[in-house]
Parts: structure tokens; C-alpha cells; sequence
């Protein structure tokens, strides 16, 4: 558990990685022609059963996909950060919609144009591959803690992935709402922030701020073993 003197004081500075800079992020499309498209906050980037002509890359900023259900509520499908590429379907058209959680660069490269220099570079349509499989055992992990784990366990593991995603060692900066986070994890914003407070209770979080957080990875770890 975390000691009550590991409060930060006031000049500690973390920079959060949602904010890396395209010299860091732009890795997957860096030898793919592409354009720029910068996203204010809660933008829409593309809209559920649109056309799939396009794939993105997050340069810098967190984007959410999400689909309506039809009783009116949101269920957030996945956040992709800085490095991930997101946009990739196996039909032509969109199952989700794609927005930005803050202020969002994307780089944007064609699908016809990803799918043809796959289909002469082994190299590229590998990396494809993965970024397919990849998206698909998130999904499966996804499916399995709204099925199997309790709101606690659905958000200690929230926080894990996202510190493992993020490389962060004990400090998270939250780019995403309470709300965000409970039509991710299928919960109720209440239950989302009375898990919070309980964590914190329980020395397994410390919350300097809504957002910014200390967290207790072996505690969290064993609390979703």
C-alpha cells in the first residue's frame, strides 16, 4: 500500500504520454504517405456505418471508439494512444464511431493505398497483421472483464492497462472523463467514482487530483489476480 508521505508536493512534474510528439508517435505510417487532421476536443473523427475509405495513427491526444445502443446509452469500445493505429475494419463499413477525448493529431492514410503496399511488402502486411491480432485479444480481455469482474476489479484493471500502455511506473494522468471511463469498464459513473474513493481508501490509489493519480501496480495486480 502506498505510505501517506508518498504524496507528491507541488513541484513534482510528470508529463503525461498522451502528450508525445509526432517525432515519437508517428512510427507505423512514417514511410506511408498520409495527411494531418487535428481534432478538437470531443470532435467527431468518423461516424458509426460511415464508409471505411480511411486509417488513422494517433500522433499526439487519446481517441475513443464508441457505438450507441438502443436504448440511448454509450459503451466505449477502446481509447487508442499516441503510436496506436486505429480505423482498420474487415467490412466497408464503420462499426463504431471514432472520437476525440481532447485535442487529437491523426495521421491519415488511405485504405486502398495501405491495402495495396501490403499486398507487395511482406514487411507491412505483417505489421498488419499484428495490429489486427492485437486488436482483437483486446477485445477478448475487453468481453471477458465485463463478463467475469466486479466494478473494483474492472477498474484496478482499467488502471493496469493503461500503465502498462503508457510505460508509467506509479503516476497516471487520466486524459478520460469518469464518465468515459464507466461506458469503457459498463458501469455507472457513481460506481466508477465510489470504486475510486473506495481505492483510495484502501491505500491501493492516491488522487491528488480528479485526473492525476499514484498508483499501487503490485496492489492493484494482486487485487485482479
Amino acid at each position: 500500500m502506498l505510505s501517506p508521505i508518498a504524496m507528491p508536493n507541488a513541484s513534482r512534474r510528470f508529463t503525461p504520454p498522451f502528450a508525445r510528439t509526432a517525432e515519437v508517435c508517428d512510427t507505423f505510417f512514417a514511410d506511408l504517405d498520409g495527411a494531418r487532421r487535428i481534432c478538437a476536443r470531443d470532435e467527431e473523427i468518423y461516424a458509426e456505418e460511415s464508409a471505411a475509405d480511411f486509417v488513422y495513427e494517433v500522433v499526439e491526444g487519446v481517441v475513443r471508439t464508441c457505438r450507441l445502443l438502443s436504448d440511448g446509452r454509450r459503451q466505449i469500445e477502446d481509447f487508442y494512444l499516441p503510436g496506436d493505429v486505429f480505423g482498420l475494419e474487415a467490412g466497408l463499413m464503420r462499426r463504431a464511431a471514432a472520437e476525440a477525448v481532447g485535442p487529437v493529431t491523426l495521421k491519415v492514410v488511405r485504405r486502398t493505398t495501405l491495402s495495396d503496399l501490403a499486398t507487395r511488402d511482406a514487411d507491412l502486411a505483417r505489421k498488419l497483421w499484428s495490429l489486427t491480432a492485437r486488436d482483437l485479444r483486446r477485445t477478448q480481455d475487453h468481453l471477458l472483464m465485463l463478463g467475469r469482474r466486479s466494478a473494483t476489479e474492472r477498474v484496478a484493471g482499467f488502471l493496469l492497462d493503461l500503465a502498462e500502455r503508457t510505460d508509467s511506473e506509479d503516476v497516471l494522468d487520466l486524459p478520460m472523463s469518469r464518465q468515459d471511463i464507466a461506458d469503457y469498464l459498463g458501469l455507472t459513473i457513481e460506481t466508477v467514482s465510489r470504486t475510486f474513493t473506495q481505492l483510495q481508501n484502501t491505500g491501493l490509489i492516491e488522487a491528488p487530483s480528479c485526473r492525476h493519480l499514484i498508483v499501487d501496480l503490485e496492489a492493484l495486480e494482486d487485487l485482479c489476480a
